[in-house]
């Protein structure tokens, strides 16, 4: 009984792109992306797909959905040569720019061309974009549904294939009256794709509006953290998070972090007062213009700076491969968005950090997360007398940042109308040389002060 088993195990992890059905052509383009062998979820949803068979995909973040429709979808192209072959829709402008990543890779040798169509950019330019027929679109509802009814001689009436990526999501966004009438002027006679970490009543719904006798591939049944994953809880008093997160990013220097905040406001503040004290840190937030937002990716990405302060725009679907350790800064308000925090580190096989920060005024809310991933987190360890020490320069650091965040109000509401600027926050350092002793030479800075407290 055991050695059957072990051989079933042992042919399971054996499944080559090949065993898929996959070409080639593909085959080679995944090897080429270092990629050995599939993940749980392309074993399972590609040879359905590839049957032509419509296919709702469950999965938890970090687990390759991605691949799973673009291969499908690139091979039937290959197949039947077509323009706007494909329609895919994502919640987010940063995951629009990442599928369409994947797709021109996978694609490189057999020339697919893509299209990003998202809000904060240029209509114009967009809909000359279009005019050149690309063969796959990747979109947000929204600026979508704008082209549709506005961009002369545009139109998808002869689409071969929809993708709904994190779908639960988009429909969280209320974007459900956008895929209503995107839905409407689409073939009926199509293969439809819906992918989303989690089942919820409106994605069932939509499931059965818009899928014709679906294969459900599912290769996670409850809200589960990655295992490589090790989680821990800090709990301390609101008015000394600052100092406590200062404390954490010394005692763990060297590492990449992605810290997540609960406003667009609190990822400009942090990220303001940590680069008063030396860190090379980024802010990610709704709020800013599409340019900034990709570049504030790109710095991190390319290992520019140590640190992204987000909201919860970067918590999903982005693979950012070099994350060593999330912050939860705040606590999430939604269990389930602490699983997605969580998930941008310890992806692809790889070992991770979480630290979630809980305050007086928080233990409701993880008591939640604890409940919804089934298991207590052990305390981050920490000494209350090491901590304090950095207690005088954080405060100085936090009044240069909200002067700063002052002067940077004042210079949007004289800039309102003008074209996308750098990063504000990159900017500032007007204000920053009032602060004694300031170091802004990267993290050797937070380093240097790390050592002064011993």
């Amino acid at each position: 009984m055991t050695e059957k088993g072990e051989i079933d195990k042992v042919t399971e992890e054996n499944i080559s792109w090949k065993d898929l059905g996959l070409v080639d052509a593909l085959c080679t383009a995944c090897e080429q992306l270092k990629w050995k062998s599939p993940s749980k979820i392309q074993k399972e949803a590609i040879p359905v797909a590839l049957q032509g068979k419509d296919v709702i995909g469950l999965a938890e973040t970090g687990s390759g959905k991605t691949a799973a429709f673009a291969l499908p979808i690139l091979q039937s192209l290959l197949e039947n040569p077509q323009r706007y072959f494909a329609l895919i829709l994502t919640p987010t402008r940063e995951l629009a720019f990442q599928i369409s990543e994947q797709f021109e890779a996978l694609g490189t040798s057999i020339g697919v061309k893509c299209a990003v169509i998202v809000g904060g950019m240029d209509m114009m330019s967009q809909a000359l974009v279009l005019a050149k027929k690309p063969h796959i679109l990747i979109a947000t509802p929204g600026r979508l549904l704008d082209h549709l009814e506005n961009t002369k001689g545009f139109n998808l009436r002869a689409l071969k294939y929809l993708v709904m990526d994190e779908a639960d999501r988009i429909l969280n966004m209320d974007f459900e009256v956008e895929v209503d009438k995107i839905l409407k002027v689409i073939p009926r006679e199509r293969r439809t794709f819906l992918f989303s970490a989690t089942m919820t009543k409106k994605v069932n719904k939509l499931q059965r509006a818009c899928l014709q006798v679906p294969v459900k591939v599912e290769v996670s049944t409850k809200y589960q953290t990655v295992e490589k994953l090790q989680q821990s809880y800090i709990f301390i008093p609101v008015k000394f998070k600052d100092v406590y997160l200062v404390h954490v990013l010394n005692e763990l220097a060297g590492n990449t972090f992605m810290i997540f905040c609960s406003t667009c406001n609190n990822t400009i503040r942090t990220a303001l007062m940590l680069r008063n004290l030396g860190f090379t840190a980024v802010p990610l937030h709704g709020q800013m213009s599409q340019n900034k937002r990709l570049a504030a990716l790109t710095k991190f990405k390319a290992k520019n700076r140590s640190i992204l302060i987000s909201t919860d725009v970067a918590s999903r679907g982005l693979d950012i491969p070099h994350v060593d350790i999330v912050i939860n800064f705040d606590i999430p308000t939604h269990s389930k968005d602490y699983i997605h925090r969580v998930g941008r580190t310890a992806r692809a096989g790889r070992s991770g950090r979480a630290i979630t920060f809980v305050t007086q005024y928080d233990v409701e809310l993880y008591q939640r997360i604890e409940e919804l991933i089934g298991k207590k987190l052990p305390l981050y360890q920490s000494e209350e007398d090491e901590v304090m020490i950095l207690q005088e320069r954080v405060a100085e650091a936090q009044r240069i940042a909200k002067l700063e965040m002052k002067d940077l109000g004042e210079k949007k509401k004289r800039k309102k109308g003008d074209g996308d600027e750098e990063d504000d926050t990159e900017n500032s350092s007007g204000v920053r040389k009032r602060l004694k002793g300031g170091n802004n030479k990267g993290n050797k800075g937070a380093k240097h002060k790390g050592k002064r407290k011993n």
